[in-house]
């Protein structure tokens, strides 16, 4: 059983910053597939591009290209390649940095794959610092990091509550449907009333579900970005935006960007 230090992980590496505690790290992985194996410390993978899967004693998951996966410094585990190219953005802990920021990390158990589009948004934040790397990239990655685990955290508190069984078969339709979603379409696919939803939507969802779809789109529209195969026309279209201006806009109200200039500092990590 190989054990990783801080900082270590299989592949090339591109690039490195750590401090405070904090290792953010990009890797290009080459090899199909690494031996059993568990890191020193808490960490995430950002899929940047290509398909993988990571394997643990009690599942399979698989990690396409924009997926988010935490691993617990506990967890044996190895991860396979599906695609001839493969790049990681990794976030890692020391375990002492939870205690100082006074976060509880019992909540973060094992190894799970992260949907939350308000997770996805933060990453897509703290890769941007990364990469960018001037003078105010550290306080921002920090006061982000903070960022993300409140969000995991709240995130964790929700599966304590009675989730009705129809929260799971919801964020499906807002995942994937390509029709024009409203609550007239969402009661009659899960057959609930449209009161209902509208009351319970953002005690689940933890916000409204006109900005839990902004959320999504926003989130896939990532993905997307760090693939250079796809211009920005296409991006607008796949993500179900209404035009190329009403893209921008929307990604200036979370990233501060314009999507051309966030792809633009993403380039310079390839």
């Amino acid at each position: 059983m190989r054990i990783l230090s801080k900082g270590e992980y299989f592949g090339k590496k591109k690039l490195e910053l750590s401090f405070n505690g904090i290792v953010l790290s990009e890797y290009s992985y080459h090899e199909p597939k690494t031996v059993w194996h568990y890191h020193e410390n808490p960490y995430f993978m950002y899929v940047l591009h290509g398909n993988m899967y990571d394997f643990n004693k009690k599942q399979k998951t698989a990690c396409p290209s924009g997926s988010i996966l935490y691993n617990n410094w506990q967890e044996t585990h190895y991860n396979s390649k599906e695609s001839e190219l493969g790049r990681g953005f990794h976030l890692e802990f020391e375990r002492d940095w939870f205690e100082q920021k006074k976060i509880d990390v019992s909540l973060w158990e094992g190894s799970k794959l992260l949907e939350n589009p308000k997770i996805h948004h933060i990453f897509g934040k703290i890769y941007y610092e990364f990469i960018t790397q001037d003078h105010y990239s550290k306080a921002s990655i920090e006061l982000l990091l903070l960022q993300l685990c409140e969000t995991i955290g709240n995130s964790e508190e929700k599966t304590t509550l009675n989730i009705p069984n129809w929260i799971e078969p919801l964020k499906e339709l807002l995942h994937y449907s390509t029709e024009n979603i409203d609550l007239d379409y969402l009661s009659k696919q899960l057959n609930i009333h449209p009161v209902h939803l509208s009351r319970s939507i953002p005690k689940y969802l933890s916000c409204s579900l006109g900005e839990y779809i902004r959320q999504q789109k926003i989130k896939q529209s990532l993905n997307y970005l760090i693939d250079s195969e796809y211009s920005l026309t296409e991006i607008t279209y796949l993500c179900g935006f209404s035009d190329q201006s009403h893209f921008t806009r929307l990604f200036k109200q979370y990233f501060k960007n314009t999507p051309s200039a966030y792809r633009k500092y993403l380039k310079k990590s390839q």
